[in-house]
């Protein structure tokens, strides 16, 4: 009996992948328990069309964080921020604060999580940090902190 794989099976195989196995097998324990379909021509069909409709979207996500990337990277973000008598800010710029600055000025959503900052942000002056865009694909935003 051929089967197709929905989760991984331990000795057997991984998702995606057909296997033949024993009819009892395959009934009884990999389809009786969800692990697998029994590998009609309609369940392979359906099977090959969802991956293809998950290659397409993987590459629409791909040209987006590409796209997304060289925006970025010609962008300079400017963050206005309280400043102590000694020069030095009062506080320091988050990657909290840096999202909300990117949503605001530009209209780009990154989450603030997948913003990398480096040292802390304590004084006036231009610094680079590093914003992750998912599928291995980052991206250098140049800020400039001015007193405010």
């Amino acid at each position: 009996m051929k089967v197709l794989l929905i989760k991984d099976v331990k000795s057997l195989g991984k998702a995606g992948e057909i296997k033949e196995v024993a009819d009892g097998y395959g009934k009884n324990f990999l389809i009786g328990k969800g692990l697998a379909l029994h590998a009609t021509n309609e369940v392979l069909a359906r099977h090959n069309a969802e991956q293809k409709k998950a290659k397409a979207k993987e590459e629409d996500e791909i040209k987006e964080a590409k796209e997304l990337a060289e925006k970025l990277n010609s962008t300079k973000l400017t963050i206005r921020h309280k400043v102590g008598a000694n020069g030095h800010l009062i506080g320091s710029v988050t990657n909290k604060e840096v999202s909300e600055e990117l949503e605001k000025q530009f209209s780009i959503m990154i989450d603030k999580k997948s913003i990398t900052v480096d040292n802390k942000l304590k004084t006036v002056g231009i610094y680079e940090v590093v914003c992750k865009l998912g599928h291995s694909i980052s991206a250098t935003l140049k800020i400039d902190i001015i007193a405010g």
